[in-house]
């Protein structure tokens, strides 16, 4: 007996069977004409049904069909061949048909890149790793649910278990995250034009890579080489400026030293505004694991509002709260398909932008976004606070943890060195005052440094 007819043997005579296998078999796991017709009858009596058929049933079906002759006598034969159901051990059963999806998946994706590569197929060779890797991860999901009354102590050991997170070298981020940002998640950094969004990402995938992480940043809005300087200005502890008069020997020599003490790698990739959207950053994820065996553990994205849509188009019906939406939901169903954390930015709007007390309502363009992001803060300058070097941080929403622990704090930046650093605790004084009435002055060691140096109009001129 073939193995495809054993299947068409318990689709028909063994309902648990049918309901936990039926949504992983394929029409063109079937090679011949018959198989697929049983098949096809079999799978549209039990979506209309909800029941699996009888061979009666079937039969009366297959009568309806338009088949020649031959098929017609070769389903007949198989479905007499099924009248007796030989019941086999259920183990057995279900780890042969996953076996069989399994080697048929990956038969048909061979199959199909070899068509791509003879120009037989719509598809490019770009979509052959994708293709072969959709095929391998064929397998059966057992897991229908928690129970919650069973299943009470695997849930307790769930709440004991230490989720993996990477961490902040900001010691105000850590707490109010309770040690970092798991993966699966998406987090925005909410913050005027000229604020600090890019330079908090960059001092952050700075930070990653000195951790011994993999970092991928994907820019829309500013070249991958000014990326790539505002990070250099960042690990080898220069003025932005300074990057342009640096002798080359110098420079390798301050990037053999941060190559030796880091095991991770970061990748800056330049996309066009507003072309480009998850599915790219998925074939971009694909491609740099086949060509360079390179998978980030942390993706940065700057930013959300400059990325496009994978499924629907801007205009007509389709307003600004729902594309938006629809874009940060895209990005955050990437961070969960490939198991790792997303840092993103959008503007805050027109009354945002003077207002020195941002809430998620200043998000610009669609409220959609806060309303899918994990962890969102606002990232506040005045004035007062930039003459301190100091940037308030307010939390909007926090899934890690009290969004009420620590609402506001500052931390110190350094925009001439694309840094952010922490001060001392004294310099959370008064915090919940209007922040532009008196901001706190930063008393630790590294903000007095800074205030003793004396810097050029130009240096802040190189902050963009």
């Amino acid at each position: 007996m073939q193995f495809e007819v054993l299947v068409f043997q318990n689709l028909i005579h063994n309902e648990s069977y049918i309901r936990n296998i039926l949504p992983y078999l394929k029409e063109n796991y079937f090679t011949q004409s018959s198989h697929k017709t049983i098949y096809n009858l079999i799978v549209n009596y039990f979506n209309k049904y909800n029941n699996n058929p009888n061979i009666s049933a079937i039969k009366i079906e297959l009568d309806d069909q338009s088949i020649n002759t031959e098929e017609y006598k070769e389903c007949i034969d198989i479905l007499k061949s099924i009248e007796t159901y030989n019941e086999v051990e259920k183990e057995w059963l279900y780890e042969k048909t996953e076996k069989f999806c399994q080697d048929k998946a990956i038969y048909n994706s061979i199959m199909e890149s070899i068509k791509i590569l003879d120009g037989k197929s719509k598809m490019d060779k770009g979509s052959i790793p994708t293709l072969l890797q959709d095929a391998l991860s064929v397998t059966f999901d057992s897991n229908i649910g928690h129970d919650f009354l069973e299943n009470a102590e695997d849930r307790y050991e769930f709440y004991h278990m230490k989720e993996e997170r990477i961490p902040f070298d900001i010691d105000f981020l850590n707490t109010i995250t309770r040690g970092g940002i798991p993966n699966k998640t998406l987090n925005c950094i909410l913050a005027g034009t000229g604020v600090g969004k890019s330079l908090m990402m960059c001092h952050m995938s700075a930070a990653n890579l000195m951790q011994g992480k993999n970092v991928l940043y994907i820019t829309l809005e500013m070249a991958e080489e000014r990326i790539s300087e505002r990070i250099d200005a960042n690990l080898m502890n220069v003025y932005l400026n300074e990057l342009e008069t640096l002798p080359k020997e110098s420079y390798l020599k301050k990037l053999e030293r941060i190559k030796g003490k880091t095991s991770g790698k970061l990748i800056v990739k330049e996309y066009p505004t507003s072309t480009v959207g998850s599915g790219h950053f998925r074939h971009l994820l694909n491609e740099l694991k086949t060509k360079k065996n390179f998978k980030p553990d942390i993706i940065y994205i700057d930013y959300l509002n400059l990325c496009i849509s994978s499924r629907m188009k801007m205009g007509g019906s389709i307003n600004t709260y729902t594309y938006i939406k629809s874009v940060a939901e895209e990005l955050r169903g990437l961070a969960v398909e490939f198991d790792l954390p997303i840092w993103t930015a959008t503007q805050s709007n027109r009354e945002g932008f003077s207002n020195s007390d941002v809430d998620l309502t200043n998000t610009s363009e669609s409220f959609g976004l806060p309303a899918t992001v994990d962890f969102m803060i606002a990232a506040i300058s005045t004035e007062e606070l930039e003459g301190l070097g100091q940037l308030l941080i307010k939390q909007l929403k926090n899934r890690y943890g009290d969004p009420s622990l620590h609402k506001r704090f500052v931390v110190g930046v350094d925009r001439a060195r694309m840094k952010l650093y922490n001060v001392e605790q004294n310099a959370q004084d008064n915090i919940g005052k209007q922040i532009d009435d008196k901001p706190v002055m930063d008393n630790s060691s590294f903000g007095e440094g800074l205030k003793r140096e004396k810097w050029n109009k130009s240096t802040f001129d190189s902050w963009r």
